[in-house]
């Protein structure tokens, strides 16, 4: 006779659903969350790490300053010569204090190039009459030949801007020459 075995049943659990994935809204919220109970436990250990200093209030008023008016900034000494030098002052002379035609000086204190060299020159005219040769020099090399005097050229312009290029370009021929 055959023998019989009783039957097993075999049950099968099955397996759990893999979570679903986050939207993106979710996870800010969980990060938040997370982000927060990290501040909030900072926060209590600054408390307890902190609470055996005595500090005084600060008045604002005391440390927050405004701005002092110190003025243009200095100008840099680019050139050793003194003639060079001197052509740099008045090149900045022009940018700080206005460039004008028809005169040395306007009524609002601007100056023509050699309005502004005369300025720089502080009385040395010897100093003032090289920059001036060299100024010339610089704006025949530019201009041509055609040009008679500084104050003849300073007036063609309309603007400051070849006026000031001309000193620039003058300071720099005078660094070369050494004067």
């Amino acid at each position: 006779m055959p023998q019989t075995h009783p039957a097993t049943e075999t049950t099968t659990t099955a397996a759990p659903a893999p979570p679903a994935e986050l939207t993106l809204e979710e996870r800010l919220t969980l990060i938040n969350t997370e982000i927060t109970a990290r501040l909030d436990k900072a926060a209590v250990a600054y408390e307890v790490n902190t609470a055996h200093i005595d500090l005084e209030p600060v008045d604002l008023a005391d440390v927050v300053t405004g701005l002092l008016d110190t003025g243009p900034a200095p100008l840099p000494d680019l050139y050793p010569t003194p003639v060079a030098a001197l052509l740099q002052r008045a090149h900045h002379r022009l940018l700080t204090d206005g460039w004008c035609k028809d005169a040395l000086v306007d009524e609002d204190g601007a100056r023509c190039m050699l309005g502004a060299i005369r300025a720089e020159a502080g009385g040395n005219r010897g100093h003032e009459a090289d920059a001036a040769s060299v100024l010339l020099d610089a704006i025949r090399r530019h201009f041509g030949d055609h040009v008679d005097t500084v104050p003849s050229c300073n007036d063609a312009h309309g603007t400051d801007r070849a006026p000031l290029r001309m000193l620039d370009q003058a300071a720099h021929l005078a660094d070369a020459r050494g004067l």
